[in-house]
């Protein structure tokens, strides 16, 4: 009771969530009377960040940096235009295929919420579309950066989990897949209710340009995917030489790159990267603490005793994680949630730990843009100057659509295991 009111009033109060954690171990250390664990806390704090897996995380940081500084978003959204311009809600279209592209390269909503808000909502607004349901439409296709590969939450659970992050990666292809075809679905409905205009017609010249334009940016998520998939490149590995790619672009084929933008994107991702790595760190001596008090093990008797199905679990898993997602952000829920669920859901019900990655990410992704934490929500209504709450009404039908994919991967677990056993 001690540690769980803490945590609350910490949370009041605004404390960070990392020093939050961290705070609560040794809350509970003296609480509890077991001092002695207090020799081993500089040693579990050190050992959250002693995994090799997350060095591809500032790596990832650094490519979104590269990739803001080179005008290599604008090209993909270029290309994009090229080939949906023409149809009715072209521009919604092309924004959507814009953020699919720009997920398989950057990995995190927030980034590329910032980015899409500054390339398409200007463009949209110039054709006759709605501001709000322009941001909507933006603020939803960031959904698609935490599943499409790389995804900074897959590399997390992935280091928590200790499984390949490079078969996460894949197994996130599909719903990735399937979540951008439901958008779409959602997007011809608004473009009937909100009557959508039509663009102009390309012509061939003006659509070869935009191919020719684009296929420098396009390197990089080809350099990405297809070193993974083709077992030349970790993903650590394969987050270093897009960053490369990204430079050498930016600097000598777009040339809207500099030097000195070099050092910037630098200085950019480690201020970054430090946070979220301190905050695994605390984390870590959190998840150290509960492993201590043996609360798996309560956790899994406890939901033997409720149920044997390894879709109910999942089912109420989502539930508790739909609640959770709205009060805190993806990392840190998924830093709390999975040393306790994990080994439940491998031990007790047979659940693969990579469908169980995917749930997780997929589920704590909407948080993001769900009030009163949303920090993607709250991002996308400054980029946009458009009332929060406006906005989370607009994001309502691609929520519905995201929680029917939920649980159709629940469902059935090919559908994020299946790619996995090809490729082996």
């Amino acid at each position: 009771m001690i540690v769980a009111g803490s945590f609350l009033a910490l949370l009041a109060i605004g404390a960070p969530i990392a020093f939050a954690l961290a705070l609560l171990a040794l809350i509970y250390i003296f609480a509890s009377g077991n001092t002695i664990m207090l020799q081993s806390f500089p040693q579990q704090l050190y050992g959250g960040l002693e995994n090799y897996g997350l060095i591809a995380l500032p790596l990832f940081i650094l490519l979104g940096e590269f990739m803001n500084a080179g005008g290599i978003g604008r090209r993909l959204m270029a290309l994009a235009m090229a080939f949906l311009g023409r149809v009715r809600g072209g521009l919604a279209y092309v924004n959507l295929c814009a953020n699919m592209m720009m997920a398989s390269i950057l990995g995190s909503t927030v980034a590329q919420i910032t980015i899409m808000s500054r390339l398409a909502v200007p463009e949209m607004e110039k054709a006759g579309y709605p501001r709000d349901v322009s941001m909507a439409i933006t603020a939803a296709g960031g959904l698609l950066a935490p599943i499409i590969p790389p995804s900074m939450l897959f590399i997390i659970y992935g280091v928590i989990a200790q499984i390949p992050i490079g078969d996460l990666f894949i197994a996130g292809i599909i719903p990735g897949l399937i979540i951008f075809v439901a958008f779409i679905a959602v997007i011809a409905w608004l473009g009937h209710r909100h009557a959508f205009p039509r663009n102009e017609a390309m012509t061939l010249a003006q659509r070869i340009h935009a191919v020719r334009d684009a296929l420098p940016a396009a390197l990089i998520p080809v350099a990405i995917v297809g070193s993974i998939l083709g077992g030349l490149a970790t993903p650590t590995e394969s987050a270093a030489i897009a960053s490369l790619i990204a430079i050498l672009v930016g600097l000598f084929v777009y040339r809207e790159m500099h030097w000195s933008d070099i050092p910037k994107a630098f200085a950019n991702a480690g201020v970054a990267s430090a946070a979220v790595l301190f905050l695994i760190a605390a984390a870590q001596v959190f998840s150290w603490v509960l492993t201590f008090e043996n609360l798996p093990a309560l956790v899994a008797s406890t939901m033997q005793a409720m149920t044997a199905s390894p879709v109910v679990f999942l089912l109420m898993l989502n539930v508790l994680l739909l609640c959770l997602g709205m009060i805190t952000d993806p990392i840190p829920a998924i830093i709390l949630i999975v040393p306790v669920f994990l080994p439940v859901a491998t031990g007790v019900y047979g659940i693969d730990p990579f469908h169980f990655g995917v749930v997780v990410c997929l589920n704590l992704t909407l948080g993001l843009l769900t009030p009163p934490v949303g920090t993607g929500l709250f991002v996308a209504a400054l980029m946009g100057n458009v009332r929060a709450e406006r906005l989370a009404r607009l994001l309502l039908p691609f929520f519905i659509a995201v929680l029917a994919v939920l649980l159709l991967i629940v469902v059935f677990p090919a559908l994020s295991t299946s790619l996995i056993g090809l490729m082996r």
